[in-house]
């Protein structure tokens, strides 16, 4: 077990997020509420080659990260009307919790591995090479026909900057748990 740059376990959850309808009031809120800041923001955020349900995307979010100690948190809010993994979960159940991250070392074996455990793939996007890592996102769900509704998880890869040398796991799976 090692850790990612910013100390978090590489074998465990490293980020939370959550999908927003006001970007910068939730922001206000987690600071001010929690102490959670500062953020980082992309107001407009596609991705490279984004793949959603097995055709191409152009959903654009904004999102913002930051830290509660070492544990990463993401803030999403979709900026149009185009399907994606986030509009899906508001029709579903409204905005709140989306995913949590979990590191991994690689890419494309994490998401074939949950494809094998009957995970489907609902969204894929490159992260390009960071520091010489490539990696990207993927958010597979998976459908328990039992109860007749979605349950499993979501998983975002992206690639992680070597720090100090060590090296970093080069991905991050998202779990999301829709009802």
């Amino acid at each position: 077990m090692g850790q990612v740059g910013f100390g978090q376990p590489d074998d465990g959850v490293i980020q939370m997020a959550y999908v927003v309808p006001d970007l910068p009031a939730a922001i206000k809120e987690w600071t001010t509420k929690l102490r959670v800041g500062p953020w980082f923001v992309l107001e407009h955020f596609t991705g490279l080659d984004p793949v959603y349900r097995g055709q191409p995307s152009q959903a654009d979010i904004s999102l913002a990260m930051s830290f509660a100690g070492h544990m990463n948190i993401e803030l999403i809010q979709p900026n149009d009307d185009a399907a994606s993994v986030y509009r899906e979960m508001i029709e579903r159940r409204g905005y709140g919790f989306h995913h949590w991250g979990v590191a991994t070392w690689e890419f494309d074996a994490a998401v074939a591995q949950y494809e094998r455990a009957g995970h489907a793939l609902a969204f894929r996007l490159g992260a390009g090479g960071v520091h010489g890592h490539h990696g990207g996102a993927a958010r597979l769900h998976r459908a328990d026909r039992a109860r007749g509704r979605i349950r499993g998880g979501v998983r975002t890869v992206l690639p992680r900057e070597p720090r100090l040398g060590r090296q970093e796991p080069h991905s991050l799976l998202h779990l999301s748990f829709p009802k």
